[in-house]
Parts: structure tokens; sequence; C-alpha cells
């Protein structure tokens, strides 16, 4: 793998936000407790940023686009628990631009308490709009920005999840980083992460193309919203803007992102056994926390590829941790309703 070569994310305007590199942990125990290949973990909740999380990486493009444009305030949006959010507000605080976030809720009412994420946007000083609209929020978004051109301010708009063309490179640019410690640890077998609105798992694939390691590792994306088709169709054709952004003579097919959508459950944010046991297995095992909505299914769902043989003895295999661990105080009566067999 040669990465040190003439990388063209390197071209694009961007400001330190993330703690980079951040590192890759062994899970001895979890690995032992299930009997399969030996995990790894890329400890992406550990960027910094308001308890730290993967939109960092991706924020470090969009605030530097957002700050090229003389945008005196950023929107985007998300669910009422958004990480995507609550970075967002913590990036554009540190840039000297005001937040202003698009959250969804039930009825477009906030919530009757602030706890998790929503705490932490008050805690920003994030000017909350609530919506009833579900993602990609184009509409709630679009009138956000309407008052405040209105109001002689100068918007930027960051999609929700941070999924456009320019935050892709966040996780281009991760494959290089990673692609280094590997030249230290060792490879892996797959790399195993959540992916919803696409862009890390756009990022990645792009990075592992530039980085001449695109069929070396297996690039493993476990849905926790959608279904394959509609998601690897996303994937594909962010891919192929970043591409066209980086001026690249290349492009894939919807074939190519590798998506499994086993994990729904009852839906997006619904926790339920699969995440409960992953989230105790990792924190008494390792002492170590992942969320209920992104990291919690993943992980859930890389520990029944185990136990099924899709990953075995003699294999490595890195999960990223994402972040997100400040919504598991939004969901602590779920969490604790039941705990599974030992």
């Amino acid at each position: 793998m040669n990465n040190r070569q003439a990388f063209p994310v390197d071209d694009l305007p961007r400001v330190p936000i993330a703690h980079l590199p951040t590192p890759i942990d062994h899970l001895p125990n979890l690995s032992r407790y299930l009997g399969g290949p030996e995990i790894f973990v890329k400890r992406d909740d550990q960027t910094g940023l308001a308890t730290g999380g993967n939109k960092a990486r991706k924020l470090e493009f969009l605030i530097a686009e957002a700050l090229e444009a003389s945008a005196d305030c950023v929107i985007t949006a998300g669910s009422t628990q958004s990480n995507h959010a609550r970075q967002t507000a913590a990036a554009a605080r540190r840039a000297g631009l005001e937040p202003h976030l698009v959250l969804y809720a039930a009825g477009g009412n906030p919530p009757e308490t602030s706890t998790g994420n929503v705490l932490i946007d008050r805690l920003l000083g994030a000017i909350i709009h609530w919506t009833a609209e579900k993602a990609p929020y184009t509409g709630a978004i679009k009138r956000v920005e309407h008052v405040l051109k209105a109001n002689e301010q100068r918007p930027f708009v960051i999609p929700y999840g941070g999924s456009n063309a320019t935050g892709i490179m966040g996780y281009a640019a991760a494959m290089r980083e990673v692609g280094e410690q590997i030249e230290e640890i060792g490879t892996f077998d797959a790399q195993v992460f959540a992916t919803s609105s696409g862009g890390m798992q756009a990022g990645m694939i792009l990075g592992a193309y530039l980085t001449g390691s695109l069929f070396d590792t297996r690039l493993l994306g476990i849905s926790v919203d959608e279904q394959a088709e509609t998601l690897a169709q996303r994937v594909a054709n962010l891919v192929n803007d970043g591409a066209r952004l980086l001026g690249l003579d290349w492009r894939i097919n919807d074939d190519v992102p590798d998506i499994n959508d086993d994990y729904l459950g009852s839906g997006y944010a619904v926790i339920g056994d699969l995440e409960r046991e992953a989230i105790r297995l990792l924190a008494e095992k390792e002492g170590l926390l992942v969320d209920p909505v992104y990291t919690g299914r993943a992980l859930g769902g890389l520990i029944d590829l185990i136990r099924r043989g899709e990953f075995t003895k003699g294999q490595r295999v890195l999960f990223w941790h994402t972040g997100g661990t400040a919504a598991l105080f939004a969901f602590a009566d779920n969490l604790l309703k039941s705990r599974p067999p030992a």
C-alpha cells in the first residue's frame, strides 16, 4: 500500500478540528468471549469536539468551505439525538459561526427534558428549530435559510450527516491515516462500521481507491435505518461526486458499496435486544461505551455475524467506533429494560 503518494484531498481547504490520528485498540476480552476473529476498534469517538465522534473529520472540510464562503452562520439537520448536529454546533462555535440546528421530533414538538445530545446542543448555544419533517429535512432547512437571509445573515447549509462531496473527504483522508497505522500493527480482513447518511462509507471507498487499497480489505457497512439497495445508490453517488470534486477520472457502480441491512430491527433509533446486548457486552468486557443508535446497532450486527461464522478465528476485524455515547443518557430506561443471559 502506498500511502505517501500525492493525495489530492490535501489540496482542499481544511481547518484543524479533530484530534488525529485516533488510536486503534485491541479488544482481547470480547474477541476471546466470542471465540471468533481478533477484534480491534478504531477510536473515532476520541476526535474531541463536544464528546467526540466521526463527524469531526467531515467538519474539518465543511467548516473550511463555510468560512471560504464568508458565512456567518451554519444550518444543519438531524434527529432529536443527532450526533452530527451536536458536533456541527461545536465546530461552528469554534469557528466563530452561529449554529442553527433543524431537529426532528414527533409533531415538531421539543422533548420535555433536555438530555443527551440535546443538552449539549443547548450548552453550545445552538439555535434549535424543531420540525416534524424527516430526513433529509430539505423543506425545513430551506425555511430556516430563508428567514436567516431575510435577516441579512449569511447562512451556509451543511446537509444532514455532513454527507456531500466535501464532507466525505474527511473519511477519504481517514483511510490514509488507518493505512499508515496498518503498516505498524498489521492488516485487517474487514473493516466494519455503521452506515446511515452514507458519507463515511463513501469517503472510505474513495480513500481506499486513492491509497491503492480498495481490494485489500472488506469495507462492510451495517445499515442502521435503510434498505441496502437504497443506501448503496446514495453511497455510490457520493463516491462519484467526491471523485468529480477531486478531478478524478474514476467512478463506481451501485454494486461496490458492501452493505448489510439485516439489523434494522423495528426502525431507526428503536432499541432492541441486539443493541442492548452489544452495549453491555462491550462495556463489561472492555470498559468501552458505544451509543444505542449507530455503533450499538453496528456492533450488534458484527457480533451476530461472528456467531454465524461469517468472520472466524484467524481473521482480524477493525470496528470503527464513530462516537455518539452522549445519546446513551437519552435512552437510559430502554437500555436497562432487561439483562441478556450470561
